[in-house]
């Protein structure tokens, strides 16, 4: 694979800036609007001090939502990087409903190639045909030389460091990884997690409800109160108890149906899979528990 040395320079200058996350190099072209020259002037084999005391540039793609603000160096965290690092990223922007097939048709042409990808969004499959074809870099030696807070991770946690590295032990894109809880309340292992306002249950002298008894009784001291918990915490808006987004991931009143049932929710919608306490596989949709919880639900 072809490596530019612009490239490579971007990946330790982005490393140490600590502001690639979820990022894919790029590789085996040449880059559009000159930037190559600038980036190959960067020393990186030495430490780096931001901001840099010259300004240099380099070719980004990302993608950005329907109606929202269309040129990334506009939007307030890019003003900030690139005031903190003097480090500026000329953009290819592409609006997120056209992402799929404008980013195949980019990755297709080596010789129009950004510098780098920023939140690609990449299945494994697309990264592995993107690595046969010679188009994006590993990653690993750079993670390992000069990314310690995430070297710092997997060190930690080295599972996580085994599902970003492919069979032959090369790692092609910067993970996301969110881990908030732990053992079966980890955010990642269970999505659907419900939160409660502790504060309003304090200043009601309540205790946390463990039975969907005691948290319909909950919500409804939260009604009945909404006049003093609004004047003790200078709430203007109405007093809601409880609010759900169907179908909206974490925020899907679906979670209630573990109050009802055996436990296992609806953590994967489109397949209904569970693993069970004793590391059985099974269809929580098929389970009597959460046909129960469905006809409870039904009826409240």
């Amino acid at each position: 694979m072809k490596k530019l040395i612009s490239r490579r320079n971007f990946l330790k200058v982005c490393a140490l800036a600590g502001s690639a996350a979820a990022l894919s190099a790029c590789g085996g072209g040449k880059s559009t609007g000159g930037s190559n020259s600038a980036a190959a002037a960067v020393d990186v084999t030495g430490a780096v001090t931001f901001p840099l005391s010259e300004k240099v540039t380099f070719t980004g793609m990302t993608s950005f939502p329907v109606g929202s603000e269309p040129e990334p160096n506009n939007r307030t965290i890019f003003k900030r990087l690139e005031e903190q690092t003097n480090v500026h990223i000329d953009w290819t922007a592409i609006q997120s409903d056209q992402w799929n097939d404008k980013i195949t048709l980019n990755m297709s042409n080596p010789n129009t190639l950004t510098d780098f990808v920023f939140t690609a969004d990449f299945t494994d499959s697309n990264l592995l045909r993107y690595a046969d074809q010679g188009v994006i870099l590993n990653l690993e030696d750079y993670i390992d030389n000069n990314m310690p807070n995430l070297q710092k991770v997997f060190e930690q946690y080295p599972e996580y460091r085994t599902m970003c590295t492919d069979s032959d032990g090369h790692i092609w894109a910067l993970p996301w990884i969110e881990q908030l809880g732990a053992e079966k309340t980890a955010i990642q292992t269970i999505g659907n997690m419900s939160f409660i306002n502790t504060k309003w249950l304090n200043f009601l002298g309540l205790s946390m409800p463990t039975t969907v008894d005691e948290f319909e009784q909950v919500l409804m001291a939260f009604r009945d109160n909404a006049a003093s918990i609004k004047a003790e915490y200078g709430i203007d808006g109405d007093i809601i108890p409880m609010s759900c987004i169907v179908n909206n991931g974490d925020q899907d009143p679906s979670i209630l149906i573990n109050g009802f049932g055996e436990g296992y929710g609806d953590a994967d919608k489109d397949r209904h899979i569970a693993v069970t306490n004793d590391r059985k596989v099974i269809c929580a949709a098929t389970q009597q528990g959460y046909r129960d919880g469905l006809d409870r639900k039904s009826v409240v």
